[in-house]
């Protein structure tokens, strides 16, 4: 049944069946397929609708009639406004059921390839507190919850948080994150505090004015520690804030932060200055350090990265005579982890910053056997390449969410290498090169790894031997 709420059709008593991709939930009304934000399967909820296309409808929830028995209480209390981790309501084990499921779905649906059984999918050993980086942004003109408007009083709209999703201009205000482990949300409150007491002005995202731009914090599985603050200007006011961080967190092992008066808050091709102690901090994995600088990429989830890269060691079965390919390498966190177990490893990645960060990995750790290349893959990998740098037997490949260019495709085809390990953190688009792939390839093995509790987000490895 449907009725209306001012212009926009609502659907009532509509019983939620399953989760679709993006994170949301899935339905269908008279045997048309709606999309549903902020609801669990098993819900019965009232379905404003949002947007309708001939094949399918968007929409979100105004009303709950049932709650899911799969449902738990969220534990943020700005879960349903964040957007951070959608899934809080959704007990760890189902999350896991249904990442999984979109796995074989995207394989079976997309790719059609010949499939082996899927393993099951590798859980996060920690489904709070697991992120080592975290950036806010800093406003002059806070968005207000429900309660805060109802308040009496004025309102201070200074804020440090996040941005409200879809809405670059919006920031909420965090109280509390669960993403990152103590001392984090300590650094992000005492900053905020410290920046409103002596009236260090917040930067406004419309008007390009005020100072306070942005906060990133990392952190280590060393518990090592990083601040990165961001300036609009050169201040006198700069220097109080810094010091104020140095002095009330000594432990901080990096201290660092850059002047931009760009437009939007990128910072890669800024100079990014220390202030106190070091210019980086150390990650590692299996003895194996890397260096962390404030450009550099790592894995968000770097204990459950470290089960990730050991499926892809496993599959490369690398026996120590084997030239292996590791494309789209960022800073050659792959490549380095299997340097050990191969004769020599190459590694290409469009970022130039990120191979600098790749080499220093490699001389860190006394590893000679790897190379490491900078530019356009597509334009990169090619016969002059191979030529150089002997054939591959085995190729690692990470791309980004896109995947791979057509053309990467058609060049991995050519070379013809002994195995590929694909590991993807878009399944969807994975199950595009797949069916490119099978042309030569069959699909051995298949691993689902969770990097991001609490999200739809979800990795997989596959394993391609050639025919």
């Amino acid at each position: 049944m449907a009725k209306y709420r001012g212009k926009r059709k609502v659907l009532t008593n509509v019983r939620i069946e399953g989760i679709a991709a993006e994170g949301k939930c899935v339905a269908r009304v008279d045997e048309q397929v709606i999309f549903v934000e902020k609801v669990a399967p098993g819900d019965l909820v009232d379905v404003q609708v949002t947007r309708k296309k001939p094949s399918f409808m968007e929409g979100i929830p105004v009303k709950f009639h049932e709650y899911s028995k799969d449902r738990v209480e969220p534990f943020c209390s700005h879960f349903g406004t964040c957007g951070g981790c959608k899934w809080q309501h959704i007990p760890y084990e189902i999350q896991l059921k249904y990442k999984h499921q979109q796995v074989v779905d995207n394989l079976e649906r997309i790719a059609k390839v010949a499939l082996p059984e899927i393993s099951p999918i590798l859980g996060s050993e920690k489904t709070q507190f697991y992120r080592n980086k975290l950036e806010y942004t800093f406003t002059n003109w806070k968005w207000l919850t429900r309660e805060e408007i109802d308040s009496e009083g004025e309102i201070d709209r200074r804020g440090l948080g996040f941005h409200i999703p879809g809405r670059f201009d919006k920031i909420l205000e965090i109280e509390k994150c669960f993403h990152q482990p103590d001392p984090s949300n300590e650094i992000r409150l005492k900053i905020a505090q410290f920046a409103k007491e002596n009236d260090i002005p917040f930067y406004d995202l419309v008007k390009k004015t005020g100072n306070l731009r942005n906060l990133i914090i990392r952190n280590s599985v060393t518990d090592q520690w990083m601040v990165i603050v961001q300036f609009a200007l050169e201040d006198e006011k700069n220097a109080l804030l810094l010091n104020f961080i140095k002095d009330e967190f000594s432990d901080i092992t990096s201290l660092m932060y850059v002047v931009n008066g760009k437009a939007n808050e990128t910072f890669h091709d800024l100079e990014v200055k220390c202030f106190y102690a070091k210019d980086h901090i150390i990650e590692e994995m299996e003895g194996i350090q890397f260096k962390v600088g404030p450009k550099s990429f790592y894995q968000t989830n770097a204990i459950q990265a470290y089960e990730l890269y050991k499926v892809a060691r496993e599959y490369a079965g690398l026996t120590g005579n084997e030239v292996v390919y590791d494309l789209y390498t960022g800073t050659g966190t792959i490549a380095n982890f299997v340097a050990k177990e191969a004769r020599e490893v190459v590694g290409i990645e469009y970022v130039e910053a990120a191979i600098e960060d790749a080499k220093v990995n490699s001389e860190l750790n006394g590893i000679t056997n790897t190379k490491f290349y900078a530019g356009d893959m597509k334009d990169m990998l090619n016969d002059e390449f191979v030529s150089q740098h002997n054939q591959p037997d085995v190729i690692i490949t990470d791309p980004p969410r896109a995947g791979m260019h057509a053309d990467v495709v058609n060049m991995l085809l050519k070379l013809a290498a002994e195995k590929i390990v694909y590991v993807s953190c878009n399944p969807a688009t994975q199950a595009r090169d797949l069916a490119l792939l099978d042309e030569k390839y069959v699909v051995e093995k298949v691993q689902p790894v969770d990097m991001f509790p609490q999200t739809h987000h979800v990795e997989n490895v596959v394993l391609l031997k050639l025919r």
